[in-house]
């Protein structure tokens, strides 16, 4: 069978992110975004999916990391569409509740061509160095791009960076899940014929 992949590339004035993304493999991971915490999540991400991820981004950070982060998760959320071309023989749907150390996080997708974010998740105020607000942004825009319809749901957590990885790590596992190709199911799984 055809490997599931896709490269994008992605330039405005602002960001310059190129992604190289094959759902059935694991390897290579390589993630160099100019932002290291994002480095560490795209990587966690990737080795959670079992995907190989290639990224190489760069954008005005002089200025804040919002545009790179954006632009990033907009050109995964292009990739991954691409990957799935078809979307023939999917499972579909993937869920997962990941804990890390005090934070736990449930997320669950539905690779429905309609988009939709439903994002709750907390951090602590006043952190110094990285946004973590901006992930919002990423999920979103990944959501939209992707045709994915997403729910992402923190249960609990005080620690900014465990609450991260747990919804990082989550949505890699419930991606793996969603993408994995079912032998029982011939065609696209939608009584419409259509996803």
């Amino acid at each position: 069978m055809k490997q599931r992949k896709a490269d994008v590339l992605r330039k405005t004035k602002e960001t310059k992110v190129s992604i190289g993304l094959n759902l059935d493999k694991p390897v290579p991971v390589k993630v160099r975004t100019t932002v290291p915490f994002v480095d560490h999540m795209l990587t966690l991400l990737a080795h959670h999916a079992a995907v190989s991820l290639i990224v190489e981004a760069s954008g005005d950070t002089e200025i804040d990391d919002h545009h790179l982060v954006e632009d990033i998760g907009i050109t995964l959320g292009q990739a991954l569409k691409k990957a799935l071309g078809s979307k023939k023989s999917i499972n579909r749907y993937g869920n997962f509740l990941l804990p890390m150390d005090e934070a736990l996080s449930y997320v669950a997708i539905d690779i429905s061509g309609r988009p939709y974010l439903d994002y709750k998740v907390k951090y602590s105020p006043g952190n110094r160095g990285f946004d973590f607000g901006l992930f919002k942004e990423f999920f979103y825009a990944v959501a939209i791009n992707g045709g994915l319809t997403l729910h992402i749901k923190q249960k609990s957590g005080e620690n900014n960076h465990h609450i991260a990885e747990s919804v990082f790590k989550g949505f890699g596992r419930a991606l793996r899940q969603a993408v994995a190709l079912n032998n029982k199911q011939k065609g696209v799984p939608s009584t419409k014929g259509k996803l």
